[in-house]
């Protein structure tokens, strides 16, 4: 669709940056070819400005420079100001003909001088979160087009809505970076205004039967209630669910091209699990008088953004799960409709560990929802024939494992149905008749899982083999094992960090002068885990030792005897206070 001629176009963004770094400022020059004002931010306050030149060098002043890929924005902080920018990146395909780009490399620039020693403690221990948030993964951006928004959205606004500078035309749900933006929006930095997002972008390209096709993945990752795994259930009272995530496919053939929306996100209502050491914390559901409530407005704001949802529900019926389950099912009731429909499918009791070809019988479950409300899709010319109507709303516990075996379900049914549409596909063919393009579409949907899954949990998704080689296999079952170890260590032991980073970035823990600005402190060294270990191993060789030697002396005994009572004792008093021990968000409480 060509813009109209009355819209006019929104000015490029700059694609290369050269960074100076003066004394007393950042200066960051347009060597893209595009000519404008370099952008210029106070190392002293944060203040930025545009200036026309680069102040004079000589050899008193000779700044460090290198090349920047974009300004991702300005934190600011009671301690100071922060800029963060691009210092790496790698295209990884195109959408709509635009190429996006990976964020490989992100620096943390201080723009402050801490002059008190207070104020040094706190620029610190900010530092230390900021080092966090240099390690953040997942990240994408395009200077061209907005990544933000589904297509169907996007062709819905229209030309006039796409002449708009990017960042205006941003979702704020899935603007990773526009808490940082703000100071830039105020000083209309238009040329420097990048939207990220954060989530997956994976492109694979197939021929089947002459014909070529083009899939894309897009996951995008709501900014509302970010967080990481056991630091963020359920959702807030505003309705917003953790690991929120809308996930597009989009497909290309023989001119047409055709998109479905589905999201996932944790069961919508007041429920925590606080790291306690154990392997399977307890989950506990706060507030329950408002968990309804809640829940209605999470649906209706899924309803005013996607239409009819269909809830799948994944979790097991019995157990802790099982209480989960009921709650959300017992809530749910009062709002359930023709555009609202609830289904729970106990992924674990149905399919086992090896039998997800059972999610037949769920998909026969749905079927009718998906033929009823269609997908998105535009013809040779452009123009729009058919329209998605409703999604597909799936959650597990994690909403990454169960959740996206499911997902990829129902990706390929629908992808299916289009290409059958379309004629690439015969009447009753199947992409599985196609191994190059099913192996390629397994790949694709795999590391889509995998995406979303180590940013929310720290490690790829679980039962990934039956997605990626549609089966499960020795190698991913040890696998499996073994980031089921890899989540337990980082939920408890480095989790709490990465949350307050996160917290930090999006602006949910403001940090401001008329505030407490005092970060809270760390847990003491009677608290660390590390210290009660160390003291178990000594007196576990301590009483390895004395053993060995009481046969020649009984005073060696009673001092086994006492080393033993001190394991058992530290290892009782750590069980009763895991809490304490584990790497908790200092930003951040426990609504208990």
């Amino acid at each position: 669709m060509a813009a109209p001629t009355d819209a006019a176009p929104s000015p490029k963004l700059h694609t290369r940056l050269r960074l100076w770094e003066f004394a007393d400022r950042y200066l960051f020059e347009p060597v893209d070819g595009l000519a404008d004002l370099l952008l210029s931010v106070s190392r002293t306050n944060g203040s930025m400005n545009l200036v026309e030149q680069l102040p004079p060098r000589g050899p008193s002043t000779n700044p460090k420079a290198r090349i920047v890929f974009g300004v991702m924005g300005v934190l600011k902080l009671a301690a100071g100001s922060y800029c963060l920018v691009i210092t790496d990146r790698d295209c990884v395909g195109s959408y709509m003909g635009h190429a996006v780009f990976k964020v490989t490399g992100l620096k943390v620039l201080p723009c402050h001088t801490a002059s008190s020693p207070e104020q040094k403690k706190m620029d610190k221990e900010f530092l230390e979160l900021l080092d966090a948030a240099e390690r953040s993964i997942g990240l994408y951006f395009s200077y061209e087009t907005n990544l933000t928004l589904t297509l169907q959205r996007l062709y819905d606004l229209g030309d006039k809505f796409k002449a708009l500078p990017l960042w205006r035309q941003a979702e704020p749900r899935f603007l990773w970076n526009g808490y940082l933006l703000e100071p830039l929006i105020e000083n209309k930095m238009d040329q420097y205004l990048l939207p990220v997002i954060q989530g997956s972008f994976q492109n694979i390209h197939a021929e089947v039967r002459s014909e070529k096709v083009n899939v894309t993945m897009i996951a995008r990752r709501c900014t509302r209630r970010i967080g990481t795994r056991c630091w963020r259930r359920g959702a807030d009272p505003e309705g917003n669910a953790a690991n929120f995530v809308e996930s597009e496919q989009i497909m290309q053939s023989k001119g047409f091209t055709a998109s479905y929306v589905q999201v996932r996100g944790s069961m919508p209502f007041l429920w925590e699990q606080i790291v306690d050491l154990t392997y399977k914390p307890s989950f506990d559901v706060v507030r329950v008088e408002e968990a309804a409530h809640v829940l209605e407005r999470h649906f209706h704001d899924l309803q005013k953004k996607y239409g009819a949802v269909v809830a799948i529900d994944l979790v097991n019926s019995s157990g802790a799960e099982g209480r989960l389950y009921k709650r959300y099912e017992q809530s749910i009731e009062p709002i359930l409709s023709e555009d609202i429909r609830f289904i729970h499918f106990d992924f674990h009791k149905i399919c086992g560990h090896i039998h997800f070809e059972r999610l037949s019988q769920l998909y026969d479950q749905i079927e009718d929802y998906l033929k009823k409300h269609k997908y998105f899709l535009l013809n040779e010319e452009g123009k729009k024939t058919e329209e998605q109507t409703g999604t597909v709303r799936t959650n597990c516990i994690d909403c990454l494992d169960r959740t996206n075996v499911t997902q990829s379900m129902v990706g390929r049914k629908i992808l299916e149905s289009q290409l059958q549409r379309l004629g690439v596909l015969g009447a009753n063919d199947t992409i599985s008749n196609y191994p190059a393009f099913d192996a390629d579409y397994k790949v694709l949907w795999a590391n889509h899982g995998d995406a979303i899954s180590t940013q929310y949990s720290g490690t790829p998704a679980l039962k990934g083999d039956f997605v990626r080689y549609g089966k499960r296999t020795t190698k991913g079952i040890l696998n499996d094992l073994w980031n089921a170890l890899a989540r337990y260590y980082l939920n408890n032991f480095a989790d709490g960090t990465k949350q307050d980073a996160m917290d930090l970035l999006q602006g949910h823990y403001v940090s401001s002068v008329s505030r407490d600005t005092a970060v809270p402190g760390k847990p003491g060294a009677l608290q660390s885990f590390r210290v009660a270990l160390a003291l178990v191993l000594c007196a576990a060789i301590f009483m390895m030792v004395s053993l060995r030697q009481a046969r020649n002396d009984l005073r060696h005994l009673v001092v086994a005897l006492v080393c033993a009572l001190l394991c058992i004792g530290i290892m009782l008093y750590v069980k009763k206070n895991g809490r304490k021990f584990c790497n908790r968000p200092r930003l951040f409480l426990s609504r208990h």
